[in-house]
């Protein structure tokens, strides 16, 4: 019973690591695409590279979108996946904000 009990504990606690690491890439780098590939990526989608850089094993692309707004990118290093977009708030949003012209009046 106590080897079972210790078992069970060890799966549970593998788990709920093996969880947070979701946002992890866990690829060889023998496997990644070069960053001009990132690059090229980036492009297509009408971004504008301010950075590209290594988080957590995954790419990621610090710039804009075709629309101005501020970017963050997660790609996977080996299949050039977009993993997460997230849109950042800039000073020119809380600005707009602020005054009137724009965004949510929260």
């Amino acid at each position: 019973m106590k080897k079972t009990l210790t078992i069970l504990g060890f799966l549970v606690v593998f788990s709920a690591g093996a969880a947070r690491a979701d946002d992890d890439c866990f690829v060889p780098m023998a496997d990644w695409q070069p960053r001009e590939a990132v690059a090229r990526l980036a492009e297509q989608n009408g971004w504008t590279v301010r950075r590209i850089k290594i988080d957590d094993g995954c790419y990621e692309i610090d710039g804009r979108d075709a629309e101005g707004r501020q970017i963050e990118v997660t790609v996977h290093p080996g299949t050039l996946q977009v993993i997460e977009i997230e849109y950042e708030d800039d000073s020119r949003d809380r600005d707009r904000k602020r005054d009137g012209t724009g965004g949510n009046d929260d």
